[in-house]
């Protein structure tokens, strides 16, 4: 079924099931009931049956969801089949950080470059990756191509550079600048707000006094 045809908000879920799926397949879980993974997940189990009902249903009346399957198949929905390559844009702390986190190259998410504007950090290698001046981004992109771009710059630099790595054909953005990125419709923008995230906790918290 085309995905497109699937409430954003039914998408949204979509990566948190596989996320429970893949801890239940490492607790070696073979099968599980939409009861018991409401449990788990603190859906409601009409909930995980509708969802997964846009996409052909996937279990069986009185056994429940095959967890391999079904792992294997929101992995194919989500697009996680195939191969990403990934380019940070900004090597400080938070560039750091998620250039070294492991989960993403088990998922496909494949790092080949890291950028700074910053001269002094030229060559510095981090998680054996060396960070490369952004000089050399279009004569990169044009050689090895790019699918993902991770960009933690600041807010003015990260729209200009958005902009130049679209015109080099990137489609794929992953932005955790200040500011959200609006680029043509055909690329796909995912702009991560860590302060919002904090304020909804914030949030969260007030209503408990």
């Amino acid at each position: 079924m085309d995905s497109k045809e699937i409430s954003p908000v039914v998408i949204a879920r979509l990566p948190r099931y596989y996320r429970y799926l893949g801890e239940l397949k490492e607790n070696g879980i073979e099968r599980i009931s939409s009861k018991e993974l409401s449990g788990r997940m603190k859906v409601t189990a009409s909930q995980i049956r509708q969802d997964f009902n846009n996409f052909g249903g996937f279990g069986q009346q009185g056994y429940g969801y095959n967890v391999d399957y079904l792992y294997e198949e929101i992995g194919k929905i989500l697009g996680l089949t195939k191969k990403y390559r990934m380019i940070v844009i900004g090597a400080g702390n938070l560039g750091q950080a998620l250039a070294g986190h492991s989960a993403f190259e088990r998922r496909g998410f494949l790092l080949t470059a890291i950028f700074d504007i910053d001269p002094k950090l030229e060559g510095k290698k981090i998680h054996g990756i060396p960070v490369t001046g952004m000089g050399e981004l279009p004569g990169f992109i044009k050689k090895q191509g790019a699918d993902i771009a991770v960009i933690t710059t600041p807010s003015e630099a990260a729209r200009e550079i958005a902009s130049e790595l679209y015109q080099y054909g990137v489609r794929g953005f992953w932005n955790f600048a200040h500011t959200d990125l609006h680029l043509p419709e055909d690329a796909v923008v995912e702009n991560v707000h860590l302060t919002e995230s904090l304020m909804r906790l914030s949030y969260a918290l007030k209503t408990l006094e």
